[in-house]
């Protein structure tokens, strides 16, 4: 009997809890019906005209001669009509895209690439009705259009907050997949502040809501029914989603809206400076106990960073108290400077921190940082691996080299050809040092101990990079 009981007593307190299971894993599956019925009627579908010139080209050429009865007669007729002009309706090109309502007199935004080159914008609401909008300006730097809608009383979608996102928080996306209007997805934050080389002012947020074309331009959500980000890009292999999808955040965007809606354009915070990351190798040789921060390789002439004082070698660790893990982090910081206020920071220059107090200018339209070209030539070998010599004067205005430099002639096996350093190179800085010339160079490389790692900044081409040495230890 007192087995028995045992037994019934176990089971008993089972069957308890297992009731319990099922909602506790149900808690963590939000339900978002009720976000996509509020916030549904916000999101608009975005299709565009765009005339084609393909019409005046055509019509130059003439059906080739093809084989009686073959199965491309036909289509080639479609496209060379002997009996006409092609109908323009014909050659008009629709994108489409998703948008979001922003206020209740019809303002819209979207991503600049939904509306780029288009002659007419058509918006069209959840409840079908279509609007002819106005575009009030477009930033293609961080891919965000305005654009404007005659009409009052429209829903808007709340703004929330990119900042407060946590990675691995639920996030849905409501747009028109492949012009599928009014199509919710759902994913997580997979990461925040991601940088992709097409836009360096935008600091992304990387989710893996499936976000498809027709998606670019819609509103990410939180579990609020704030929009969090606008959806823009994907990283696809086959033009498809894959999992990884990117917002802008909705504090870039809107910073831009309000500045195309005040002075019709964007204007930007600029440092004047070329950095890279800091890899293991040049940590090591900077003396720092891990990589971080972004290492300046170039300062532009007359720019804040060069009357700032700031020079190349600089690793700059934080900007206006915020923290640089990476190079990729600080350009976002430094667009979204107010142009003309000031920016604090803390640098690292051969091995002691220093503070440094910039006032931010505007980032110019043409953004190229254009750096001197690289010359080529010839002449002695060292430690390296590598022949250098002396720039002449006429190599120095042929090739606008400002003074200083040494020209790498060739190449031999050694730390130079393993760190990827090439004939036509010139060596600009060798262990935070300055190379004014081959005296400079041999006196500077001959104090640096076997074995050790140090930094060498080389200019290739139009651009300058630190490289990591290590010298070999006999």
């Amino acid at each position: 009997m007192r087995a028995t009981s045992r037994l019934s007593l176990a089971l008993a307190v089972l069957l308890v809890c297992l009731p319990a299971v099922g909602p506790v894993f149900g808690r963590d599956l939000p339900d978002f019906t009720r976000l996509v019925a509020e916030n549904g009627p916000a999101v608009v579908n975005i299709s565009t005209k765009q005339s084609s010139s393909i019409a005046q080209r055509l019509q130059q050429y003439s059906i080739p001669n093809l084989p009686e009865g073959s199965p491309l007669e036909d289509l080639f007729r479609r496209f060379f009509d002997e009996e006409g002009p092609i109908p323009e309706d014909d050659l008009q090109s629709r994108s489409l895209g998703s948008g979001f309502i922003v206020s209740g007199n019809g303002y819209v935004l979207t991503n600049s690439h939904v509306v780029e080159g288009a002659e007419e914008i058509i918006v069209r609401t959840s409840d079908r009705r279509e609007f002819v909008a106005k575009l009030i300006g477009t930033d293609k730097r961080s891919d965000i259009a305005l654009l404007k809608v005659e009409a009052e009383g429209l829903p808007t979608a709340r703004i929330g907050s990119g900042k407060d996102l946590q990675v691995g928080e639920w996030v849905l996306a409501i747009g028109s997949p492949f012009g599928f209007e009014s199509s919710a997805t759902a994913g997580i934050v997979s990461a925040k502040g991601r940088s992709l080389p097409s836009e360096n002012y935008v600091p992304f947020i990387q989710t893996d809501v499936a976000i498809n074309p027709g998606n670019s331009g819609g509103p990410l959500f939180n579990l609020d029914g704030e929009v969090v980000g606008v959806n823009s890009q994907i990283y696809s292999r086959t033009g498809g989603f894959m999992g990884l999808s990117f917002a802008i955040p909705i504090e870039v965007a809107m910073d831009v809206v309000e500045q195309l809606k005040t002075k019709g354009r964007v204007s930007r915070g600029w440092l004047g400076v070329l950095i890279q990351d800091v890899t293991r190798e040049l940590a090591e040789s900077f003396g720092m106990p891990q990589p971080r921060g972004a290492l300046v390789a170039q300062v532009l002439p007359d720019s804040p960073a060069a009357v700032a004082g700031l020079q190349p070698g600089d690793v700059i660790l934080s900007y206006n108290g915020r923290d640089v893990p990476t190079s990729s982090s600080l350009p976002p910081l430094v667009g979204a400077t107010p142009v003309g206020e000031s920016a604090g920071l803390v640098v690292l220059r051969r091995g002691e921190r220093i503070e440094l107090t910039i006032k931010i200018q505007e980032l110019p339209e043409d953004d190229q940082l254009a750096a001197e070209p690289g010359p080529t030539d010839k002449p002695e070998a060292n430690r390296l691996g590598v022949v250098v010599r002396d720039l002449t004067p006429e190599m120095r205005r042929q090739f606008e080299i400002e003074p200083g430099g040494v020209l790498i002639e060739s190449v031999d096996q050694g730390p130079a050809a393993s760190a990827g350093l090439s004939a036509g190179d010139v060596i600009l800085m060798l262990d935070n040092q300055p190379v004014g010339n081959l005296a400079d160079f041999e006196r500077i490389l001959g104090a640096i101990e076997p074995g050790r790692a140090t930094a060498v900044l080389v200019q290739r081409g139009d651009t300058r990079m630190f490289y990591a040495l290590k010298l070999p230890k006999s």
